[in-house]
């Protein structure tokens, strides 16, 4: 049975987003075809040990060098939490608490999930840090209006949420093979997409993920109609 194809949150929904739905259809197949050999859930773990259960940082970094195999891979991790130390070392937190996930319609059957991880107080005010881990390409342009635009969305519909400052904290790097560099991003300097056409983008966006959807299944059932060569048995295999 074939993988589902899934939009893993609304970041990456608008980091694929383009003008053309043939090419975001392209880019959700490759996706699907060529999955990352990595993610940055463990990050987002981090930094739940980190500020809401207040775990010493010596000890989050023991638990990324045990579990992490992939030395680059752990670098890759490292390079990160160092900046988070660094970041939330400068800031006096009142309180911390976690939040849970939400999810976000788009179009009739699609729902991409909506996961921040905290929001903590600060000198009166509550902020939401939203943590962008990409070291490359990051979201710039009319894909970061659509993405704040659809966060508004989200938390003038949460009591929790809806008074609360917005900042993207962008840990890209700022040219190739240098390191990254923490950049904390007020999401009101950020201009806003009026409704009608964030409506325009979720729709076109849907037809492209429904299309891709179309294009891996016919491409299954394709593979699964194709005869299957006998075995013979007297043959040896190529790694026997």
């Amino acid at each position: 049975m074939a993988k589902q194809l899934n939009v893993p949150s609304l970041q990456h929904l608008a980091r694929c987003w383009q003008e053309d739905p043939l090419k975001i259809q392209k880019t959700l197949v490759q996706l699907y075809k060529s999955t990352p050999t990595f993610n940055y859930k463990p990050m987002y773990g981090a930094v739940t040990d980190l500020l809401v259960f207040d775990q010493p940082y010596e000890e989050v970094k023991k638990g990324i060098r045990d579990k992490v195999g992939r030395e680059w891979l752990r670098d890759n991790y490292l390079e990160i939490l160092s900046l988070i130390r660094k970041h939330f070392n400068g800031v006096s937190t009142d309180f911390v608490h976690s939040v849970d996930v939400r999810m976000y319609g788009v179009g009739k059957t699609l729902m991409v999930p909506f996961t921040p991880p905290l929001i903590y107080g600060s000198g009166g005010a509550i902020v939401f840090p939203w943590f962008s881990f990409w070291k490359s390409q990051p979201l710039a342009g009319k894909n970061l209006s659509l993405f704040v635009s659809l966060v508004d969305e989200v938390l003038l519909q949460d009591p929790d949420l809806e008074d609360a400052r917005f900042e993207i904290l962008d840990f890209s790097s700022p040219r190739p093979k240098e390191p990254r560099k923490l950049a904390v991003v007020d999401a009101e300097d950020i201009p806003r997409l009026d409704m009608g056409e964030v409506t325009e983008m979720l729709e076109t966006f849907a037809i492209a993920f429904a299309a891709a959807q179309r294009q891996i299944e016919e491409a299954q059932r394709a593979n699964d109609a194709e005869p299957q060569r006998p075995h013979d048995d007297r043959q040896r295999g190529l790694f026997d």
